[in-house]
């Protein structure tokens, strides 16, 4: 929210609809001009990361998406899975690592352990709030 307040350039995607865009882009072989679109982007934030299996294709694209982007813009990647369990997820444990593993450039790795905003929203649109 801070950053849509300083007026940067800010996306919300899933990861789910981010693969499918650059799958679709690398069979249209427009691959390169889809990934520049994602450059001037300040903060991009991945919804729903390792929510389901991803091939490996999808998760090198994925890669190269976030690694592209070190040191220069930011990345936020949401999930309701530990990080442990990611390498189920992913194909090749090093995209797990590359992603946001250990030896990730910004140190930045925050674990929140509070109530679902969407399931508290639910909530409050079925009339019983918390």
């Amino acid at each position: 929210m801070d950053a849509c307040r300083q007026r940067k350039r800010v996306r919300f995607t899933t990861a789910a609809e981010m693969v499918n865009e650059l799958i679709e882009a690398k069979n249209k072989s427009e691959l390169n001009r889809v990934t520049r679109r994602w450059t001037p982007i300040r903060l991009i934030v991945i919804d729903e990361m390792a929510y389901v299996a991803m091939p490996e294709a999808a998760a090198e694209l994925l890669f190269q998406i976030i690694a592209g982007r070190a040191e220069r813009a930011a990345v936020i990647v949401t999930t309701n899975l530990p990080f442990s369990e990611w390498t189920t997820m992913f194909p090749n444990a090093r995209f797990v690592q590359g992603h946001v593993g250990p030896t990730d450039r910004s140190g930045a790795h925050h674990r929140y352990r509070t109530e679902s905003y969407r399931f508290r929203r639910t909530l409050e649109k079925k009339g019983g709030k918390r």
